[in-house]
């Protein structure tokens, strides 16, 4: 505030001395002009002027001098009541300062007394807190003095102790006969014993509720998960039927000479069967993927009417692309069905081709995903990795989806493939075992042989033709009667063919033998068959003895 006053001051001394110098600057300029005037006279005189002109002068000089004069005045009366204005404001601003720094000294010797009362008060409890802790601090110098009292006689008594069970020990030992450290040695003895038995006996009884629980368990497992899992087959075979609209269509197919036709074969690396079935061409191929290029090609080349060697290659590669797409597209369809994420590009693309294998009429691709889920949940129910047991489920049948180009098992190519785009050593160890080539080594790839085995046998996942069917299990009682001691009259294949009973000559085959020959034959079933799921051979060996009552 005393700075706003001192401003104030400077402002209106400021504008008296401009008023004062703007005064001087009047009577200067008044002179002036008034020594202009005389000069003016003096010269009009000199020069023979009429006297009328110097009066006219004379009476302007008089006019400005009077004018100047006023303006003096005037200049002066505000200078005046400026400085009296000023000090009028003056004594205002000062008033109001000193009222306000009152004011202020006021708040400021209140908010001192009220910090100094808050600084009495906290002092205040801070002795009173010194006060309690002085009291517990006697308060626990008293008990830390009773509790070495009792450690004293707590010690004492300790002593007495040892003495007396010294003295016992010494009395027992020579009664019986025995130190401290062969009784110990014997009781402990006698202990191991009476420990074993009773863990015999537990172990015996955990073993046979486990044994219980375990087939209740993996029966429920199984259950729910079949029961969560369920999809459709589509049937392929290894021909594939193409509508045309008219018998003449087949000629243009052949072309002249059979041009058309060597081009399509050529081009597409799939047999074109075309005979008296009405409207109908038939592409014969063990191979799906060429088989599907060719579908997509003839039927392109039908809708558009033109069939000549150029067109159809231009239409197969077009047909190649199209397919591409196609596998590409499925691939992703199946991880996103499957839950499956993370895939490299390469397994996805491998993964739509298995749309288009088959494996006893059973789409690949469809019963990857299956056992994909039935993985899913079998892991979910023992606690296991889902997301590592789902993503071996579906992987477990990629090997299928090269071995038509490939020399080698389905397994061995799968396992190649999940090696080459870095899979992690759990699904190339399921993708290896899960058909019993290769010992499991994690619980994940018992999962998904059982996944796969559960998948491939479900009622209804798998048809065979009845001839195929009938050969089969032909083949099979052909393989057990071409076993010397069996009898070939006794031997049946149950089950659809999943089970194959063998009777033997109890005359020619031991009790020893069985064991050896139910495994050559089951060695041998497998060396020259091909079968869904798995095989049961049972060996039975019989001996009768009668006689008649007379």
């Amino acid at each position: 505030m005393e700075k706003l006053v001192i401003s104030l001051i400077s402002v209106f001394a400021g504008l008296a001395v401009g008023l004062i110098i703007l005064l001087i600057y009047a009577k200067v300029r008044s002179r002036k002009n008034a020594e202009l005037v005389k000069d003016a006279s003096e010269k009009a005189r000199n020069e023979g002027y009429d006297e009328g002109v110097i009066d006219g002068y004379e009476k302007r000089k008089l006019e400005a001098e009077a004018a100047i004069n006023t303006a003096e005045e005037e200049s002066l009366r505000i200078v005046q009541a400026a400085v009296r204005e000023g000090e009028v404001k003056k004594r205002e601003y000062v008033l109001q300062a000193k009222d306000e720094i009152r004011q202020l000294r006021s708040l400021f010797e209140k908010e001192v007394r009220e910090n100094q009362q808050e600084a009495q008060r906290k002092e205040q409890r801070l002795t009173a807190k010194e006060e309690t802790l002085d009291k517990k601090l006697d308060a626990l110098e008293q008990r830390e003095a009773a509790v070495r009292v009792k450690e004293t006689e707590a010690n004492d008594k300790i002593a007495e102790a040892e003495t007396f069970y010294a003295k016992q020990r010494e009395a027992l030992e020579k009664i019986s006969g025995l130190s401290s450290e062969q009784a110990r040695e014997i009781l402990m003895q006698q202990l191991d014993t009476e420990l074993v038995h009773d863990k015999a006996a537990r172990i015996r009884e955990y073993e046979a509720d486990l044994a219980d629980e375990k087939k209740e368990m993996a029966r429920e497992i199984i259950a729910t998960a079949v029961q969560q899992c369920a999809a459709d087959y589509v049937s392929d075979i290894t021909v594939t039927v193409v509508p045309i609209p008219n018998e003449e269509m087949k000629g243009r197919i052949i072309g002249r000479s059979g041009r058309n036709i060597n081009a399509i074969e050529t081009a597409t690396g799939v047999d074109l069967v075309i005979d008296d079935t009405p409207e109908a061409v038939i592409l014969s191929s063990f191979n799906p993927v060429r088989r599907e290029v060719a579908r997509i090609a003839l039927e392109k080349l039908i809708a558009d009417g033109r069939i000549h060697p150029a067109k159809i290659e231009e239409t197969v590669e077009k047909a190649r692309k199209e397919l591409d797409a196609t596998i590409k597209r499925e691939g992703e369809n199946a991880t996103f069905e499957a839950g499956v994420f993370g895939l490299n590009p390469e397994i996805i693309k491998l993964l739509g081709r298995l749309k288009y294998r088959t494996s006893y009429t059973q789409s690949v691709l469809i019963h990857s995903i299956e056992v994909s889920k039935l993985s899913g949940i079998m892991a979910a129910e023992l606690g296991v990795d889902v997301d590592l047991a789902k993503r071996a489920g579906l992987l477990h049948d990629i090997g299928k989806a090269v071995d038509f180009e490939n020399e080698g098992t389905h397994i061995d190519l799968g396992a190649e493939i999940a090696r080459k785009y870095k899979e992690n050593d759990v699904v190339i160890n399921a993708i290896m075992s899960h058909h019993g080539d290769v010992e499991p080594t994690s619980v994940i790839s018992v999962i998904v042989a059982a996944a796969d085995a559960i998948s491939a046998a479900r009622p209804g996942a798998r048809n065979e033709p009845l001839e195929s069917y009938l050969k089969r299990i032909e083949k099979l009682e052909t393989i057990c009667n071409s076993f010397s001691g069996v009898d070939a009259s006794k031997t049946f294949a149950i089950q659809a063919g999943r089970e194959v009973r063998v009777m033997v000559k109890p005359e020619e085959i031991s009790d020893d033998e069985m064991t050896i020959l139910s495994r050559d034959i089951a060695k041998r079933i497998e060396s020259e068959m091909q079968y869904p799921g798995q095989i049961k051979v049972t060996v039975i060996r019989e001996t009768r003895t009668s006689d008649t009552a007379k």
